[in-house]
């Protein structure tokens, strides 16, 4: 990833080892200390011939760069991983505030950065491993990165409270997804999209996520995991083969009606009858 433009090498790192899980930083600042204590506490090698100055001169250099590194970097980690736990924590608060409310004005009155995260906490929630590709827009193409199971699914989230999502937004993703060689993807709006861009995405692996749906994938993120019954374990999806939850419908005439819902939803969307 290049580096932006005006931000120190000391920034770009902090903001890399944020990108990761808060452990991961924890675990980097130690292996940098080890490694880096372990190449400067080398004994520097006497001069035995004139011609191996120049050799001496570099391996000096060299253990002067990892004695003052072996505190810099740790403590680069350190940071960037405080700064981890940090959004974690922010977004798990996000999802919270907005689930209680859960309406539309609640979506729509945060900022577009906010509504990423957001997002991206829904998908985390749902088992997917979450990265942001470090866009400065809220138009920048794609948004998160998601993989589950080896597998590469891209998201554009689009933050339009009035106008409709259009087809051009469903083939740039597309586009995106041909080129990254993605198993698919998904655009989510808190508004809706045009019929066009439904019958676009209708057979090309790209899930429509619109405001309802999205506060069902927020709403399913929150709640807790429900205990198991030894007697009747979960029942299997017919079609992906993974556990399946207890949902309740929300709308139609069978609202209210509990049915077996894949736990792996959006990505599946495989239900059962409750018996």
């Amino acid at each position: 990833m290049a580096r932006r433009r005006g931000r120190s090498v000391a920034e770009d790192i902090m903001d890399l080892v944020a990108k990761l899980p808060w452990w991961a930083g924890v675990l980097l600042a130690v292996g940098f200390y080890l490694a880096l204590h372990a190449y400067a506490a080398r004994p520097v090698p006497q001069l035995a011939q004139p011609g191996q100055l120049g050799a001496m001169v570099t391996q000096m250099l060299w253990r002067t760069l990892a004695f003052y590194g072996q505190y810099l970097l740790p403590l680069l980690c350190l940071i960037g991983a405080i700064a981890s736990a940090v959004r974690r924590r922010s977004r798990a608060q996000l999802l919270e505030r907005t689930t209680a409310s859960m309406s539309a004005d609640a979506l729509n009155g945060m900022s577009w950065r906010q509504f990423e995260q957001l997002v991206g906490e829904g998908f985390r929630r749902q088992g997917y491993q979450v990265g942001e590709t470090g866009q400065t827009g809220p138009d920048g193409g794609v948004d998160l990165e998601l993989r589950r199971d080896t597998e590469l699914h891209l998201v554009q989230c689009k933050q339009w409270r009035a106008q409709r999502v259009g087809v051009a937004v469903v083939r740039e993703l597309y586009g995106a997804m041909a080129a990254r060689g993605a198993a698919g993807g998904f655009v989510v709006t808190s508004g809706r999209f045009t019929d066009e861009a439904r019958r676009f995405a209708d057979g090309r692996h790209v899930q429509l996520i619109d405001g309802d749906r999205l506060k069902g994938l927020l709403a399913a993120g929150s709640q807790p995991p429900a205990a198991a019954t030894p007697s009747r374990p979960d029942p299997a999806c017919p079609q992906c083969g993974k556990a399946m939850v207890l949902r309740s419908a929300k709308r139609g005439g069978q609202s209210g009606s509990q049915f077996w819902g894949c736990s792996a939803f959006p990505s599946c969307r495989g239900t059962r009858a409750k018996s």
